[in-house]
């Protein structure tokens, strides 16, 4: 289900933050500068433009201040019954729509509580990247964040541990994934950026013993979250000391 949000400035900020919550843009047919600009940032992320009459606007928002543009918003996600608040995932970088929503699945499976996505250079949330997620990016809370550096500061400061996936790290199974962890992924071709690296507390990787040197993101990725999850229901079996 769909929630209203209308007038320029709330809807540009949508646009520029979250735009991956916005379903459609409704403009009203007699068009100025400021709706063509919201119509031009809305299809940069592929979304649709529907122009209605500023009748309809008024019977949808209910307010004669809708500045001709409204956006139709689908409700953030909330976690599943098994989510896990304390498992979160970082990632900068994923451009291929297919990588991320492969990435997207393997998060919601595992019970990931919150994903973070790097707003610069990484793809947006568009119907490709539901479609490769399987639908599961509709179940998973999603947040674009600005700074990813700030961000994991933030967390750092609130406990989390951060991981960073990366092959010449250690094995998983040596490190405690059983807290408050974030694991860092980075994109198809550099990996994570060098501030990232510097602000991980330890880079983890999968040894490979075959002949190809390297996994695609969403398979290395679900071995590591599947090792935190198993070091978490262990920690939780285990008879208190």
């Amino acid at each position: 289900m769909a929630d209203l949000i209308y007038g320029y400035h709330p809807v540009r900020e949508l646009l520029r933050r979250r735009p991956h919550e916005v379903v459609r843009l409704l403009v009203a047919r007699r068009g100025d500068r400021r709706r063509r600009e919201l119509e031009a940032l809305a299809r940069r992320h592929r979304l649709p433009c529907v122009r209605v009459a500023d009748e309809d606007l008024f019977q949808r928002t209910g307010s004669a201040a809708h500045n001709g543009v409204a956006a139709e918003v689908r409700r953030p996600a909330r976690p599943g019954a098994g989510a896990d608040p304390d498992l979160l995932v970082l990632a900068e970088d994923v451009q291929d729509p297919r990588n991320l929503g492969a990435l997207l699945r393997v998060c919601e499976g595992a019970g990931v509580g919150r994903v973070l996505l790097r707003d610069r250079g990484s793809a947006q949330v568009t119907p490709a990247v539901i479609k490769a997620s399987a639908g599961a990016s509709e179940w998973l809370p999603l947040e674009r964040v600005t700074n990813a550096a700030r961000t994991l500061e933030q967390l750092k400061d609130d406990g989390f541990w951060v991981y960073g996936a990366d092959a010449s790290g250690v094995p998983p199974w040596e490190v405690d994934l059983s807290g408050k962890v974030v694991l860092a992924v980075g994109g198809e071709h550099g990996g994570l950026r060098a501030r990232t690296r510097t602000l991980c507390d330890r880079l983890v990787g999968l040894p490979l013993r075959g002949r190809v040197g390297s996994l695609n993101l969403a398979t290395a990725a679900a071995a590591l979250l599947y090792e935190a999850v198993r070091q978490r229901l262990a920690a939780a079996a285990a008879p208190p000391e």
